[in-house]
C-alpha cells in the first residue's frame, strides 16, 4: 500500500495563475489602504484557491511485478561446430539456473535456428519478437549465447535494457575456406572463362604450411588435383566442355584440425553458349524456297550465314566463262576441303550433281557428319532425278532414299506420333489448322525418326544420327508457302528455327535428355525422351546415398519428378543412359563463410548498452544488479538493470478539502474580515 498527494485543478493551470495572481493584486490593494481584516482576506483567498487545485490524498494497493532476463541460445549451423552446441547448452543451462533463483526475477529461454534459405543466424530478429512479447517495462537484461557470427546485426534495435555476449568456441579453433571471388553466369564453349579462387587459413592456423591440394572436376567426372598457394588469389581458366548447364565442383580435402569442411567445397553452375554459329546455305537454283532459308538464317544476330548459290546450271552454254558470271571467284575448295569443320550446319536447298562440287567435296562433308557435323537436305525434283545428291558419297549419311518419283498434290503437313513427342515438332503452334503444300518428294526406307508425314502417310521430315553427327531431310520444297500465308500458312519459322537448332545439337532441343533445376534445397527432375515409359530416377546425393524418384509424364514425351535434398552439395542423376549432376544449395553457405567465433559483429550493439562480452570456455560470470545508466560488465561479472515494475489493483482518493469545508472556512473569514473592517 502507498500514498500519494495528487493534484487534479479544477479550472486549467494557467486560469489558476492568472486567478492566483488577481488574489494576491487585491491582497496588495487592502494592505496598501490600511484594511485590517486584510489577514483573514489573503486566508479565504487561499481556501479558494487551494479549492481550485483540487489536492487528494490517493492511496494504491500495488503487487510487485518480476524482471525478465532474455537468455538467447544461437542454435544455428555455425553452432555445432566443434564443441559449441555442449558450450552453449551447459551455459544455458546454468544461467537460466543462476537467474531463476534470484528473488523477483524470470527467464525467457529464446532459441535461434538457422534463417530460412541462406539468411544465415537471425538473431537480433529474434531479440525483436522476443521483445514485442514481453512489457518493455520488465526487461532487466538480455543473455546472448552464440560465436558472434550474425547476419542481422545491422538491424535498428532500441533495447530497454543491457545486452551481453557469452561466446562460445575456443581461442585455438582454426579453419581453411575455399572461396570463389568470381563466376559469370555464362561463358563461351570453347573459350577460357577465368575464375577468381582463393583459399585462407582463419583462426589460429598452423604455421608452416603455403600450399593446399585443390581438386577440380566437371560434371561429376573424375577431379584433378593442383597445387595451390594459400592466402593469394588464384586466377584459373576455365574451357566448358559443352553448352548447356556445366557444374564445376572445387573442393580441398579436409585438414587435420581443421574447424569443418564445409567450406572446403564451392559448386559453380555456369551455362555454356555458342558464340557464333556458322552456317554454309548451298541453294542448287533459285526458287521461293531459298529467300525462305536466307532469311531465317539472317534473322539471328548470331548466325554467321555463308551462301553459295549456283545462278547458272552448266549445261546453259551461251559462251560466257563461269568465272565472269560471279563478281569474286567462289572459295569451294576452302571451304568444302579446309574449313568445313568450322561450320556448325550445312544445308543443301534444292542441290543436284552438275559438276561444280566434286564427289571428293561430297565425300568430305559424309565425313563430316561422321565426325559431330550437321546436313539438312530440303529436297524438291532435283532429289528424286538422275543425278540427285543421293547418288554421291554423301548419300551414305542421308536418312532415306529417294524412289524417283515427285508427287504434285495439295496435302496437309502432320506431325506423327512420334513428332509429338520429339522436342522439334511436339507443341507446334496453331496444332495443325495449317496451309497445305503442293509438292513431295517419295522417299523410302527411313531411318531415324520420322517426325511428319504428308501423302498418304509418307515421309515428310526425317531425323537421324550418324555416329558423331546429325542429318536431317525435309522432303519438300514448298515449306515456305507457310510464309506467304497461303491456305493461312504455318508455323513455318518455327519449324525451321527448332530443326536447324537441334542440328546444331542446342541443349533444350535434345530428345533425349536428363536435366534438373534447384529452388532452394528442393530440385525439379524432368526427363525428355522418345519412348512411351521411363524408370525412376536414381539420385545418389552427396554423402553417397541412393535414392530412387518416379517421374510422371507432363506432357509428351516430358516425364517430371521432385526431391528434396538433406543436405547442400553435389547430387548425380542416372536414368538409363542419361546422366545430370546438380548443385543443391548456395555456392558457400553464409553459416560457413566465417567460422571462427567472433564479437565484432556485436561489439557496437554490446557497447552502446554498456553491456559485456565474454568468453564461455573461461567461465560463466557471475550476474549482480545495477543501477539504470551505470557500467553493466566487468571483471568476471555482468549486471542486469531491477525495473521495479508493478501492477495497480485498486486506487483509493479523499479530497483534502472537501467542497463543504472550502464553503464553511471561506464564508467565514470573509464575514470575519467584513465585520472585524466594520467595527473599526
Amino acid at each position: 500500500m502507498t500514498a500519494t498527494l495528487v493534484y487534479d485543478p479544477l479550472i486549467p493551470t494557467s486560469l489558476l495563475i492568472v486567478v492566483t495572481i488577481i488574489a494576491l493584486l487585491g491582497l496588495i490593494l487592502a494592505i496598501l489602504r490600511g484594511l485590517n481584516g486584510w489577514p483573514l482576506r489573503g486566508l479565504a483567498a487561499l481556501v479558494v484557491l487551494g479549492a481550485l487545485a483540487n489536492p487528494s490524498y490517493q492511496q494504491e494497493d500495488r503487487a510487485p511485478l518480476s524482471d525478465i532476463v532474455l537468455l538467447v541460445e544461437d542454435q544455428s549451423a555455425s553452432q555445432r561446430l566443434g564443441n559449441r552446441a555442449g558450450q552453449s547448452t551447459e551455459a544455458a543451462d546454468t544461467l537460466a539456473a543462476q537467474i531463476a533463483a534470484r528473488s523477483n526475477t524470470e527467464v525467457r529461454r529464446v532459441s535461434v535456428p538457422d534463417g530460412a534459405g541462406d539468411a544465415g543466424t537471425e538473431l537480433m530478429t529474434a531479440i525483436a519478437d522476443a521483445l514485442a512479447e514481453e512489457p518493455r517495462a520488465r526487461v532487466a537484461g538480455i543473455l546472448a549465447i552464440s560465436d558472434g557470427r550474425v547476419h542481422d546485426a545491422d538491424l535498428p534495435l532500441d533495447l530497454p535494457a543491457p545486452m551481453h555476449l557469452l561466446m562460445t568456441g575456443e581461442e585455438t579453433d582454426w579453419d581453411r575456406r575455399l572461396s570463389v571471388r568470381n563466376a559469370p553466369a555464362f561463358a563461351i564453349i570453347g573459350e577460357p572463362v577465368t575464375l577468381t579462387l582463393r583459399i585462407d587459413d582463419l583462426g589460429a592456423a598452423p604455421a608452416g604450411e603455403d600450399l593446399a591440394p585443390l581438386e577440380i572436376s566437371i560434371d561429376g567426372e573424375p577431379a584433378q588435383t593442383f597445387r595451390v598457394p594459400i592466402g593469394q588469389d588464384l586466377e584459373l581458366p576455365i574451357t566448358l566442355p559443352h553448352g548447356g548447364r556445366n557444374v564445376i565442383r572445387f573442393s580441398l580435402p579436409e585438414a587435420e584440425g581443421e574447424l569443418t569442411d564445409r567450406n572446403n567445397t564451392a559448386l559453380i553452375q555456369m551455362n555454356g553458349v555458342r558464340d557464333r554459329l556458322s552456317v554454309l546455305l548451298v541453294s542448287g537454283e533459285p526458287h521461293p524456297g531459298g529467300r525462305t532459308w536466307r532469311n531465317l538464317l539472317k534473322s539471328d544476330s548470331s548466325v554467321d550465314l555463308v551462301h553459295f548459290t549456283i545462278l547458272r546450271p552448266p549445261e546453259k552454254q551461251d559462251g560466257v566463262p563461269v568465272n565472269e558470271l560471279s563478281l569474286i571467284a567462289f572459295p569451294t575448295r576452302e571451304l568444302f576441303m579446309e574449313k568445313i569443320e568450322d561450320f556448325d550446319l550445312i544445308i543443301f536447298d534444292r542441290y543436284q550433281r552438275r559438276g561444280i562440287l566434286p564427289s571428293l567435296y561430297l565425300d568430305n562433308v559424309a565425313n563430316y557428319v561422321r565426325n559431330g557435323g550437321a546436313v539438312l537436305v530440303a529436297a524438291g525434283p532435283d532429289f528424286a532425278a538422275a543425278d540427285s545428291i543421293y547418288r554421291s558419297p554423301l548419300g551414305s549419311v542421308l536418312p532415306a532414299n529417294p524412289t524417283a518419283r515427285v508427287i504434285e498434290e495439295p496435302y496437309l503437313p502432320k506431325v506423327t506420333d512420334l513428332g509429338e513427342r520429339h522436342p522439334v515438332t511436339t507443341n507446334m503452334p496453331d496444332g495443325g489448322d495449317w496451309g497445305r503444300w503442293l509438292r513431295q518428294i517419295d522417299v523410302s526406307d527411313p531411318q531415324g525418326n520420322v517426325v511428319m508425314e504428308g501423302v498418304d502417310g509418307r515421309p515428310l521430315l526425317v531425323l537421324n544420327r550418324v555416329e558423331e553427327g546429325r542429318v536431317a531431310l525435309l522432303a519438300s520444297d514448298h515449306a515456305w508457302l507457310w510464309s506467304r500465308g497461303y491456305e493461312g500458312g504455318g508455323p513455318q519459322l518455327e519449324l525451321l528455327r527448332r530443326l536447324a537448332h537441334w542440328m546444331m545439337k542446342e541443349p533444350e532441343l535434345e530428345e533425349e535428355a536428363l536435366t534438373a533445376n534447384a529452388d532452394g534445397q528442393s530440385m525439379r527432375i524432368t526427363r525428355r525422351t522418345l519412348e512411351a515409359t521411363v524408370p525412376p530416377v536414381t539420385v545418389t546425393a552427396p554423402d553417397g546415398s541412393v535414392i530412387e524418384v518416379p517421374l510422371t509424364e507432363n506432357s509428351a514425351g516430358v516425364f517430371e519428378g521432385t526431391y528434396q535434398g538433406p543436405e547442400i552439395g553435389l547430387y548425380r542423376l542416372d536414368n538409363g543412359d542419361q546422366t545430370a549432376v546438380i548443385g543443391l544449395g548456395p555456392a558457400a553457405p553464409r553459416e560457413f563463410v566465417e567460422t571462427i567465433a567472433s564479437a565484432d559483429a556485436l561489439n557496437p550493439l554490446v557497447s552502446a548498452q554498456r553491456g559485456g562480452v565474454a568468453r564461455v570456455e573461461e567461465g560463466l560470470p557471475r550476474v549482480r544488479d545495477v543501477r539504470v545508466g551505470r557500467p553493466a560488465a566487468g571483471r568476471g561479472w555482468i549486471g542486469i538493470t531491477p525495473r521495479g515494475a508493478y501492477e495497480t489493483r485498486d486506487i483509493r482518493q479523499t479530497a483534502i478539502l472537501p467542497g463543504w469545508l472550502v464553503l464553511l472556512l471561506s464564508a467565514g473569514l470573509i464575514t470575519a474580515a467584513w465585520l472585524r473592517e466594520g467595527r473599526r
